[in-house]
This record gives C-alpha cells, sequence and structure tokens, in this order.
C-alpha cells in the first residue's frame, strides 16, 4: 500500500472526532433535556463519558497488543473460540454483518439530516406540493428534491474517496476542525450568555411514557440511554489502524478524540440549558440555533446552519470510509464474503463502496415517502443494537488477555488492564440490557442480525475447501 493511504495521527484523530461528533450533535439538547433535568443531563454525560472512557481505553490497548487483528471491534468476535472452528468464523461473519449494516444506516442518517440543514436555505427541501404522480403514488417537491440531494452527497463523496484515501482524510480532517473550532466558538459565546434562572431547578420533574414521575436516578438513566449514538465511532481509528503510519497513534488517536467529543457534547448540551427556557428547549425542533439565534439574531442561526453543514460534509465522509472499510478488513481475516478483498489501482476497497453505497441508496428511498426526521428515526433504529454487541465483544477479549496472560510480561499493567476491561463490560452489559428494552430497537435489530445467516451459506463453504485442500 502507498504512502498515499497511511493515516497519520491528526487524521485518526480526525475521523474519532468527526464520526462522533455528527448529527447527534444538534439535537441532543433538546432530547437531553425531554429525558431529564439539569443535574440529570449533565451526570448522564459524566457516566456515559466515564464508560465509553473504558472501552476507548480497551480498543486503544487492543490496537497495540493485537496489531494483526484490525478492520474494528467486530474482529475480535472470532478469537474468543478456537482458531478456525466453525464457531470462530460464525461468529466473526454474524459480528462483522451487523456492525457493517449498522455503519451503513448511521451513515444515511447522517446523509439524510444534512438535507434537513440545507433546507434551512432552501426551504423548498420541506415543500409537501405534488411533483408528479404514477397511479396512487404521489412524489412530494420536497421529498423528491431531498433524495436528490442525498444522492448527490453519497455518491460525491463515493467518489472523492477512490481518488485516495489520504485526501478524503484530509477533506474530513478540515471539515472536522472547521466544526470543532465552530463548536468551541458557540461555547464561548454561551458562557457569555448563560443564565443561571434557565437551568434552574437543578433537579426537576420528569415524566416516563406511562406518565410517572421519575426521580434523579431514573433521569440519569433515562438521559444515558439518548446518548448512546453520540458516542458510536468511538472505534474509527481501531477500524484503519492497519491504514495508520503508526500503531502507537491509534491509541493516542482514540483517547484525544474522546476527550475532544466529550468537551464539545457536554459544554454545548450544558450551555444551551442556560441559553433557553427549558419549556422552549424541550419544544425546539433545532436548539442549537434557536438558542444562538436568542442572542445574536437571524443571521447567527444561518451562520450556525452552515457550520452543520461542513460538519455533516465532513461526518459523511469519515462513516463512509468506516463503513466500507469493515467489511474489507473482515474479509482480509477470512470472516467475510472474499467478493470484498476486490481493490482498485490505489488499494482502496473497491466492490465494499460500491455496495455499502449501492445498498445505502436503497435505505435512501425512505426520503420519498418519509420526513426528513421521520426517515433519520428509521435508520436510527435499525442502527442502535448493532454496535452494543461489538463493543461488548472487545471488552471481553481484553479481559480474555488479561486471564490468559497473553502478549503480558509483567503483571502491572495487566491488572491496571483487568480492571479497565471488567468496567467496560459492566458498562457495555447495561448499554445493551438499556438498549434492548425498546421492543422496536430489539426487534429490528435482532432481525438485522438473522438476516446475515442467509449470505453466511458461501464463507461456510470456501472455508470447507480450504480445510480439505490443507487436510489433503
Amino acid at each position: 500500500m502507498g504512502n498515499s493511504n497511511k493515516l497519520g495521527f491528526w487524521v485518526l484523530t480526525s475521523l474519532v472526532v468527526g464520526n462522533m461528533v455528527g448529527s447527534g450533535i444538534f439535537m441532543l439538547p433538546r432530547t437531553l433535556s425531554e429525558a431529564a433535568s439539569p443535574s440529570g443531563v449533565i451526570l448522564a454525560w459524566l457516566f456515559t463519558g466515564l464508560g465509553v472512557l473504558m472501552l476507548a481505553l480497551v480498543f486503544g490497548n487492543l490496537a497495540i497488543r493485537k496489531p494483526q487483528f484490525s478492520g474494528g471491534p467486530q474482529i475480535y468476535a472470532k478469537e474468543l473460540f478456537k482458531s478456525g472452528s466453525q464457531a470462530s468464523i460464525l461468529s466473526g461473519f454474524m459480528a462483522t454483518w451487523g456492525y457493517w449494516i449498522g455503519n451503513l444506516a448511521g451513515n444515511i442518517a447522517i446523509v439524510t439530516t444534512f438535507a434537513a440543514y440545507l433546507s434551512t436555505f432552501f426551504p423548498i427541501l420541506t415543500s409537501q406540493a405534488d411533483w408528479f404522480s404514477i397511479g396512487d403514488f404521489t412524489l412530494k417537491l420536497g421529498n423528491g428534491l431531498t433524495f436528490i440531494v442525498c444522492t448527490i452527497l453519497l455518491w460525491g463523496t463515493h467518489f472523492l474517496i477512490l481518488r485516495g484515501l489520504e485526501g478524503a482524510g484530509k477533506l474530513n480532517f478540515a471539515a472536522t476542525a472547521a466544526k470543532v473550532l465552530g463548536f468551541f466558538a458557540f461555547i464561548i459565546i454561551g458562557l457569555f450568555a448563560f443564565e443561571k434562572a434557565n437551568i434552574l431547578p437543578l433537579v426537576a420533574e420528569r415524566f416516563d411514557d406511562a406518565g410517572q414521575s421519575m426521580g434523579l436516578l431514573s433521569q440519569v438513566n433515562n438521559a444515558a440511554l439518548n446518548t448512546l449514538w453520540a458516542f458510536l465511532g468511538i472505534e474509527s481509528a481501531i477500524v484503519f489502524a492497519s491504514r495508520a503510519k503508526k500503531q502507537s497513534d491509534v491509541k493516542k488517536a482514540t483517547i484525544v478524540g474522546l476527550f475532544i467529543a466529550l468537551t464539545i457534547y457536554i459544554g454545548i448540551s450544558t450551555l444551551v440549558m442556560g441559553m433557553m427556557d427549558q419549556n422552549a428547549l424541550i419544544q425546539s425542533d433545532k436548539p442549537l440555533i434557536d438558542a444562538i439565534q436568542t442572542v445574536l439574531g437571524p443571521v447567527a442561526g444561518k451562520i450556525l446552519a452552515g457550520m452543520g453543514l461542513i460538519s455533516l460534509i465532513g461526518s459523511t465522509i469519515g462513516w463512509v470510509m468506516l463503513s466500507s472499510e469493515v467489511p474489507y478488513q473482515a474479509a482480509k481475516q477470512g470472516l467475510f464474503l472474499p467478493a470484498f478483498l476486490k481493490e482498485n489501482k490505489k488499494g482502496l476497497p473497491l466492490f465494499s463502496l460500491i455496495l455499502t453505497n449501492g445498498i445505502g441508496q436503497l435505505f435512501l428511498f425512505s426520503t420519498v415517502s418519509k420526513s426528513i426526521s421521520d426517515a433519520f428515526d428509521f435508520v436510527i433504529a435499525i442502527a442502535t443494537l448493532s454496535y452494543l454487541v461489538p463493543y461488548f465483544i472487545s471488552a471481553v477479549y481484553q479481559m480474555k488477555l488479561v486471564v490468559t496472560g497473553d502478549t503480558y510480561k509483567g503483571n502491572k499493567s495487566r491488572y491496571t488492564d483487568g480492571v479497565i476491561s471488567l468496567l467496560a463490560v459492566i458498562y457495555s452489559v447495561y448499554v445493551i440490557i438499556a438498549g434492548t428494552a425498546d421492543i422496536k430497537t430489539f426487534a429490528l435489530g435482532v432481525l438485522l442480525l438473522a438476516s446475515g445467516i442467509f449470505f453466511y451459506g458461501p464463507l461456510k463453504k470456501k472455508q470447507t475447501i480450504a480445510d480439505n485442500h490443507k487436510a489433503a
């Protein structure tokens, strides 16, 4: 692989930050304020941040101790079983399948959010006027134009990546740097505009779906569930570990990226609560824009919407890169369909990119018959559970290394990593239990994972042939 496709520390960090701080940052302040009072929101961020930090340390440690297993946390699934066994291959395949589709769906959620923010400048994207009819189906003008915009962004990103990974990575870095600076500027403005009265009382009443009043701990738990989407992408650097200029950069990029993202999330979520009345915040469809407009007027809202577009372009680049890299690296490990190994002349996963974005195009058809927000919710529901199992698997695999002593020469780091992996396992189990409490998410997640079994046959057949050759 040429040096043009090797990624340095800051590009890896921008992938982590860019993939975590994507579409969620623009809606989370409203969602969290609805789920919990101010103190509950802050405690939820600290709790989630600590749990994700444990996972980040696990990812970084595994990238250093097991650099041959690059491509994402799902790769470790096969290492929990005997090497070469059917259980090893099946677990690796199923984890890769779910993680890949989850990444793909998450990327499409970002693409549809881009169209939503573009509608700030072009309201026609939300027009409900009839465009044309075919039989009983009538296409709304806004839905049709949204579909076209999303398609252009998806395939424009596709061809940009095919021109070279380093070039796409640098563009992602530029977009990420711009949005990080913009968010920190928002935080500075928020510090001056913060009004204590808006955030009081710190502990206020919130109600669950059944109308029952929730205490502070219940609010923290409720808000913590909403932060799950915010931290998806923490594993971005480890997915590209084989393309890193230095393996040590993977762990550093993961940790630095997490703290940058956590600072942005906590800062913005807290300050928006002080810039707007709580009731107004809960009712807002665009909390960041509404908050900045209360301080600096409508022009500032337009500027923020423009920053949002830049942010989402960077996130789209990062997530398309991530989505195509996952099955490619898994195929190199013998855990996914061999067709995904096909590369172009620059060593980029050509088949994986085409199929990933081709399936993504099918997801985009959801914008034809649904509003942008409904389409966003549709793909998010599909993606959520897909990430939870690979995170849990990574933590368990790290614990396995600690117990067996594999790659360890002394006990000091072994004990430290043991505590970290145990905390990561506990946190992962908590997220899985909390995430599957919603029957819709659970059902879609199970259906998603089960669908992969139909594609396992060709991989199993290839593995059987390979085993027979070895036996001969």
